[in-house]
């Protein structure tokens, strides 16, 4: 089973390296001293964790069909006559979508807006990431 430094979990799940050490030392996440003395992360801990944080509805949030909710803020909008373009960066990730001008000026999408970008696909292209 692979494992991770703090700071490579931290980056998964999102969250700071201080909260990743909050939560091995709750015994929320398990570690053990790695070959260098740090610790490290168990990865299928950690995939539990970011199961479990992952389930946990957004606050005010309704039953949606959609479970791949982004959050993040506006960075950018290209309009023409018909279409937008609307950039949102959710954490790490840049998030691209297009939609008609009329629906992205009646969510007032402008740069700097909190928006929600929900992903719905029938076919999700998957790569395994070799750590080195």
């Amino acid at each position: 089973m692979p494992t991770y430094r703090v700071a490579e979990a931290a980056t998964l799940l999102g969250v700071s390296d201080d909260t990743v050490r909050r939560w091995i030392d709750s015994g929320r996440l398990t570690a053990a001293p790695g070959s260098s003395g740090h610790r490290e992360v168990d990865g299928l801990a950690l995939a539990g964790l970011a199961q479990e944080l992952g389930a946990r509805p957004e606050p005010g949030g309704e039953h949606r069909s959609t479970r791949n909710r982004l959050r993040g803020i506006v960075t950018r909008v290209v309009r023409d006559t018909v279409m937008a373009q609307v950039e949102i960066q959710a954490g790490p990730y840049r998030v691209v979508s297009l939609i008609s001008r009329e629906a992205a000026d009646e969510l007032g999408l402008e740069p700097g807006v909190v928006a929600v970008a929900s992903v719905k696909a029938t076919n999700v292209a998957v790569e395994h990431v070799e750590r080195g």
